[in-house]
């Protein structure tokens, strides 16, 4: 039986890994697995993680980093630091709050926290407040009028950025959730959508896949039209190749986000920090590009600002932080993170953000090792 969340932190939880082995303590296995899994055999969602330590922290000592912050600017406002909440659905199957607890404590710690479409709380009841930033995350609804509804709603609430996800127009292959025989608990849902009054006409011989579920598949006509009716910033999430961050640029979204869903849609595509450093070449300083995947530790968040991130989304960290410890758990984590990231600049020698360059990695093989 899953064991009630602490209502304090105990000194031996001081990282994300400690988190994550705490969470499991409060999570039953159906919600367990759903958090913890990935597409297929879940070579992605491991290689998310892995391929961080493929880079090594360039120290430089002896420098002057008094006065030293994480500040930055993006998409026209001004945040405390580069760490971010990535959207994350059904969050009161981890925690009896969910999204209210998360929102707490992205309020209490100067964090955007991007709330997704498939949240288990109203919009209206986690709406932003004294300037928090939060952001809504979108999936494409079977009709426009119901995705610009969701939209509308966002705006009129103050939600800040648009976050348009468009790697998962069907759920990935999830073998270890089939095998739980995972199911939602009856009383988590996604509360701020409505089913589409019809459905897709097909024949017994079409392809279930490309004919059912990609039936209503957005295209790139749907984020012009997206572009055309929204006044939000509008960020693409799930970007991979080159290619589609030209694209994405070219009809003129504010920024990318480059991520594979935590592994969670197609197993064997490349890591997320794999496909950055193309992605940076390409974009060329154009918009910004934002990483989500596999970071744990604020050395990791150096890391992809090193390889020309702007910010980052974490996502399972936080998520085991809420099921430990709620409000207080997530926020807790976010300070672990910024410290780490501020000892990690510190004694790279960078005062700022804008001093982490490429030169303060080196990848194995670039170094004797």
């Amino acid at each position: 039986m899953s064991q009630p969340a602490l209502t304090a932190i105990p000194q031996y939880i001081v990282s994300t890994s400690d988190y994550q082995q705490q969470a499991r303590h409060h999570l039953d296995d159906n919600a367990w697995h759903y958090l913890v899994g990935g597409a297929g055999d879940e070579i992605t969602a491991n290689a998310n993680e892995s391929t961080f330590q493929q880079y090594l922290l360039n120290t430089k000592v002896l420098s002057d980093v008094r006065g030293g912050h994480t500040q930055l600017s993006l998409f026209g406002r001004h945040y405390q630091h580069p760490i971010f909440l990535a959207p994350v659905a059904y969050q009161t199957l981890f925690h009896p709050q969910g999204e209210r607890a998360t929102a707490l404590a992205a309020h209490v710690m100067n964090t955007p926290f991007t709330v997704s479409s498939l949240s288990s709380t109203l919009l209206e009841d986690i709406r932003s407040e004294d300037e928090q930033a939060l952001w809504f995350q979108l999936y494409f609804q079977a009709e426009r009028q119901q995705t610009l509804s969701l939209v509308e709603r966002a705006e009129l609430l103050g939600y800040q950025v648009l976050v348009v996800t468009v790697d998962a127009p069907l759920a990935g292959i999830r073998n270890r959730e089939q095998r739980m025989g995972f199911q939602l608990p009856s009383h988590v849902h996604a509360v701020n959508l409505t089913r589409s009054s019809g459905e897709a006409s097909h024949h017994q011989s079409d392809s279930f896949v490309f004919n059912q579920l990609m039936a209503n598949a957005p295209t790139w006509d749907d984020i012009e039209w997206l572009l055309s009716v929204s006044r939000l910033p509008m960020v693409i999430k799930g970007i991979l190749s080159p290619e589609d961050a030209e694209k994405a640029i070219s009809v003129g979204v504010a920024g990318i986000v480059v991520s594979n869903h935590g592994g969670r849609i197609l197993d064997g595509v490349l890591p997320s920090l794999a496909a950055l450093p193309d992605i940076i070449k390409t974009v060329n300083g154009r918009v910004p590009v934002l990483l989500d995947g596999g970071m744990r530790r604020g050395g990791d968040v150096f890391k992809a600002l090193a390889l020309g991130a702007s910010a980052v989304f974490i996502g399972r960290p936080y998520i085991y932080a809420l099921a430990s410890a709620g409000a207080l758990g997530v926020a807790h984590l976010i300070r672990t993170l910024c410290e780490e990231l501020e000892v990690t600049m510190a004694l790279c020698g960078c005062r700022d953000l804008s001093a982490i360059t490429r030169a303060c990695v080196l990848k194995k093989g670039e170094a004797d090792v």
